[in-house]
């Protein structure tokens, strides 16, 4: 096996990844981030990118089979790359991760963290916090279909209440690669600070086993992702909604953001989510709207031109808008 985990944690400490999130972290917008993230690489990243998720019943039929994988394309400047799924069944994790590696992934990620509705009525994402053993034999299983690249799990410190100590020592028994954990349970959502201290709590646990442990929370800069590695013990840290608006991010040594600099980046972000994306018939234009506020935020004439933008149908409409605003 080719367990870049290991590898990455020998030689970052911490390192750092970007979420997995639906509808965000598409291809365009990774590559974006790979871009723009290009620094000495003593520090910052990411080092390790993540797919949104997929559903394993949609892989593993004939039928969703070419659309869903279709959604797990990746470029070369994205590895080591995650492909992220969900589901409920066993098998078909097995059958998954076979997939995944002849598709050429780094390693597979199995989803026991989203909080959506449609997800958790399913029994899947966050769901399986409340059936540990069928979530220690999806793992199994999953371990089993993927001979040569590691599996991780991504997941929460809790449903309707936080249960670190329970859930993190069952899901350790099933010996993941590695484990990302997002500070707050599933009934939280996002809408309470992170758990820091759970996380510490999880990254305690793992001691004296070979599981990499994540943090993933209410990151705000590099510095303060190192920062929290450094007081709560864990191995890397992950970094969802601080990227949105900002390829920068993992860039120490860009600081200072220009407006002309932001403007020009949304322009090439939704040419390259065309190009990749929307002409393609994968994913609809109204996607790349989402991250219009994002890159408009916090300058002088950011409101009347979000506005405009919501009128645009494709790539050459924002450009049009932007020319003729004169930002």
């Amino acid at each position: 096996m080719n367990n870049f985990w290991q590898k990455l944690n020998k030689h970052n400490k911490p390192f750092f990844a970007l979420a997995p999130m639906a509808d965000v972290t598409d291809a365009a917008f990774r590559q974006m981030i790979a871009k723009y993230s290009q620094n000495d690489k003593l520090w910052g990243g990411p080092q390790v990118f993540y797919t949104e998720f997929v559903s394993v019943d949609g892989l593993t039929s004939e039928k969703g089979r070419n659309k869903v994988a279709r959604d797990l394309y990746f470029s070369e400047h994205e590895r080591p790359i995650i492909a992220q799924v969900f589901g409920t069944n066993p098998e078909k994790f097995m059958q998954t991760a076979t997939i995944i590696q002849e598709l050429g992934f780094d390693g597979i990620d199995i989803n026991m963290g989203c909080p959506e509705k449609k997800i958790i009525k399913q029994g899947a994402g966050a769901a399986l916090i409340k059936t540990p053993e069928l979530a220690k034999a999806i793992i199994k299983a999953t371990k089993d279909g993927a001979i040569k690249i590691p599996v991780s799990v991504k997941t929460r410190i809790g449903y309707n209440k936080i249960i670190t100590n329970e859930w993190i020592s069952c899901l350790l028994e099933a010996k993941p690669d590695a484990l990302a954990i997002h500070g707050r349970t599933q009934k939280e959502m996002s809408d309470v600070p992170a758990h820091w201290d759970e996380i510490k709590k999880a990254a305690e646990l793992a001691k004296g086993t070979n599981t990499i442990i994540i943090g993933n929370g209410d990151v705000t800069s590099l510095e303060d992702g190192t920062q929290k590695a450094s007081d709560s013990g864990v191995d890397g840290i992950m970094v969802g909604r601080g990227v949105f608006g900002n390829p920068w991010f993992f860039n120490n040594k860009k600081i200072n953001i220009s407006k002309k600099e932001k403007i020009e980046a949304l322009i090439e972000h939704t040419y390259l989510f065309e190009e990749l994306l929307s002409s393609k018939k994968i994913k609809g234009f109204e996607i790349m709207k989402k991250h219009f506020k994002a890159y408009t935020n916090g300058f002088d004439g950011a409101r009347e031109l979000r506005v405009k933008l919501m009128e645009a149908e494709n790539a050459i409409d924002v450009k049009k808008i932007i020319n003729n605003l004169k930002l």
